[in-house]
C-alpha cells in the first residue's frame, strides 16, 4: 500500500537498535538503517512528536525448538546505539518478548500522549519489528513501516515481512516518504 498520510499525533517506535543486536550478521548494512532512523527521530523530536526507543533484555518464557542465545548477555548488550542520540523526552521501553507492546506499558504511554499512529523501524524485520507492528495494529493504532529503516538477520525474512505481512498491517514507505508527510503535521 502506498503511504498516504500521518496522523497529527504519530509516534516513532524504534525496535532493538542496541549494541548487542547491531553487531550480529544482518541482511543489509546497519549504518544506512541507523542513518534513516536517526533522520526520522530528529524530525519527530523537532515537531515534539514522541520517539520510542525499545531494547530487548531477555526472552519470553517457554520452550522452543530453536536454541536461544546464552544468558547472561555480555556487558552493554542492551545499550541503545549512541547514534540514536537518546533525548530526555524519549520514551524508553525494555521488552522481554518480540513485540514492544506485550508485557510493557507502551500502549498506555502512547494513549496518554494522544497517539493514534505509529511509524515503526529497527531490527529485526521478521521478528521484533513485525511483532511490534502486529501488536500496534491489534491495539487499534494506524501503522506505518519505514522499510529502508529496518533489516533482519535473514534476507528472506526481511523480504517476506515487507512483501506479505506489512501491507496487511498498515502502510509502507521509505524514510523519505515519511519525511515528506511530516510537514503536514508540523506544530503538533
Amino acid at each position: 500500500m502506498t503511504l498516504t498520510t500521518l496522523d497529527p499525533r504519530t509516534a516513532l517506535v524504534v525496535v532493538d537498535l542496541q549494541k548487542g543486536i547491531v553487531g550480529l550478521p544482518l541482511a543489509h548494512p546497519i549504518e544506512p538503517v541507523i542513518g534513516h532512523v536517526r533522520t526520522l527521530a530528529d524530525a519527530f523530536r523537532a515537531r515534539a512528536l514522541p520517539v520510542v526507543l525499545v531494547n530487548v533484555a531477555g526472552a519470553a518464557p517457554g520452550r522452543t525448538e530453536q536454541r536461544r542465545p546464552a544468558s547472561p548477555r555480555p556487558e552493554g548488550w542492551t545499550d541503545l546505539v549512541p547514534e540514536l542520540d537518546q533525548q530526555p523526552d524519549d520514551i524508553v521501553v525494555t521488552k522481554r518478548t518480540w513485540g514492544a507492546f506485550a508485557s510493557t506499558d507502551l500502549e498506555s504511554q502512547l494513549r496518554a500522549r494522544g497517539v493514534t499512529q505509529v511509524v515503526i523501524a529497527g531490527v529485526a524485520t521478521g521478528t521484533g519489528v513485525e511483532a511490534t507492528a502486529r501488536q500496534a495494529y491489534e491495539s487499534g493504532f494506524n501503522v506505518t513501516l519505514a522499510i529502508d529503516a529496518m533489516t533482519d538477520g535473514r534476507v528472506e525474512a526481511h523480504d517476506y515481512s515487507i512483501r506479505s505481512i506489512f501491507p496487511r498491517l498498515g502502510e509502507t514507505g521509505t524514510s523519505a516518504d515519511i519525511m515528506a508527510l511530516l510537514p503536514a503535521i508540523e506544530g503538533s
